[in-house]
């Protein structure tokens, strides 16, 4: 923060891990700054507390937001509902925050709501910035999890938020330093929405190579021929058409005690459209109850549930797997790496997707990818398409991965920033001091 000048006089705060604060400070307790009020949940059996038009704020709705403010909830009560129950409306300008499941989420009121029983509101008792004190909250939400208690889940208690100690600094500099946070966290989010929409940009190159290159082939002067295939179309001239049936079958070995100690896989440990292993996961274990499948090296695992999500990889050893990957062994005709590629293309993607079945759920089965017709080039040139194919992704993703860093180190010197501001370590007065 070598950039931005320091207060010329400072002060020890008495509060270890936040130091030293400018001399015209004040060290609070939450509770002199504000009221807080719990929230409540109506009867969700009686019709009549439902459906209103009273927004009722969830850890969830919370959760989901992308601005500081919020305005509306997923779920709505009416006044019945909230005079049944302990939810109180609060006023807007009130700092929203969630204090279980998880603790720390945060919003500003930008109307009159009230919330669940995971979150509190803070009411201002006397003049304050809501702003300021949002991006002060929002700075020390590692200390509210300190302070959580409990088993099943954490929640912060009203005694140990009210004791939470807050720096109050002028009001003008509340507004000062609040407008300095508004214009340089809107500066870093445009950065990193930028660098995000550059990975999806990537992304959405990378599954166009592989497609391209597992329908077309490698030489784009190649003759071709119809491949008799609707969503396919023409194929280079000396390609087959097969259904996957043919070429592989689909394993359903369970698991037994005995294979309790090979790596499980889960489909949260395969990555979204790269076929990329997140972790052996040698410590963790499938959920109770579930039955797991045994894999073998080699073998093609493909998610069934969320086909969308292209989650498929070729296994590099021998293990366990969730009943909702595939296990997928490929014949004599077909090299893993290459069915592993085909299914990761979009275009194939997007027809299993379409083939799907449960709302909520939706999976797709092997009847259905069993019957499907893939063009199948012979196996050398399956080979040269899979070392080129290699070559190129791995070169996107080396990409996807230093602009991951990027935004990494960009969340950082955002939080760090905020920290600096609200902490006085930085003086920002210079900012125009408009409510």
């Amino acid at each position: 923060m070598s950039n931005f000048k320091r207060y010329d006089k400072y002060k020890d705060s008495g509060i270890e891990w936040i130091g030293e604060i400018p001399e015209g400070w004040e060290v609070i307790p939450l509770k002199r700054i504000f009221k807080i009020i719990n929230g409540g949940t109506p009867n969700s059996s009686e019709e009549s507390y439902w459906n209103g038009e009273i927004v009722w704020i969830t850890p969830n709705d919370l959760s989901e937001l992308t601005e500081i403010y919020i305005r509306d909830s997923e779920r709505k009560i009416t006044e019945d509902g909230i005079n049944n129950c302990s939810a109180k409306i609060v006023p807007k300008d009130s700092i929203i925050i969630s204090t279980r499941a998880p603790i720390g989420y945060i919003a500003i009121a930008a109307v009159d709501l009230c919330t669940n029983q995971g979150c509190k509101s803070l009411v201002p008792v006397s003049e304050i910035n809501s702003k300021f004190f949002y991006y002060f909250i929002l700075s020390i939400n590692f200390y509210l999890n300190v302070l959580g208690q409990g088993t099943t889940f954490m929640e912060l208690s009203n005694s140990n938020l009210s004791m939470v100690e807050l720096l109050k600094p002028p009001l003008v500099e509340q507004i000062s330093i609040a407008n300095f946070l508004d214009q340089k966290t809107a500066e870093i989010d445009d950065l990193i929405t930028d660098k995000e929409k550059l990975i999806e940009l990537l992304q959405e190159k990378r599954q166009a190579v592989i497609t391209e290159a597992v329908t077309k082939g490698l030489n784009p002067n190649v003759k071709m021929k119809d491949s008799g295939i609707e969503w396919i179309g023409d194929i280079p001239e000396g390609w087959n058409a097969q259904k996957i049936k043919y070429l592989a079958d689909v394993v359903n070995i369970k698991a037994i005690d005995t294979d309790n100690n090979k790596t499980y896989i889960g489909l949260e440990n395969i990555e979204s459209k790269t076929g990329r292993l997140l972790t052996n996961n040698d410590e963790e274990q499938q959920a109770i109850g579930e039955t797991a499948n045994v894999f073998r090296k080699n073998d093609v695992l493909f998610g069934k549930l969320r086909p969308y999500l292209a989650k498929c990889i070729v296994a590099s050893l021998d293990g366990r797997c969730t009943s909702e990957l595939l296990v997928i062994r490929t014949h004599s005709k077909i090299l893993p790496d290459y069915l592993h590629f085909l299914m990761l293309s979009s275009i194939f993607i997007e027809l299993v997707d379409s083939s799907t079945y449960g709302a909520k759920m939706p999976r797709t089965s092997w009847n259905f990818i069993g019957n499907l017709k893939i063009p199948l080039p012979g196996v050398e040139e399956q080979k040269e398409i899979i070392q080129r194919l290699n070559e190129l992704t791995r070169k996107i993703d080396d990409l996807v991965s230093e602009i991951q860093e990027q935004i990494q180190k960009l969340k950082e010197y955002r939080q760090t920033l905020i920290f600096e501001a609200v902490t006085g370590k930085i003086d920002v007065r210079d900012y125009a001091a408009v409510s």
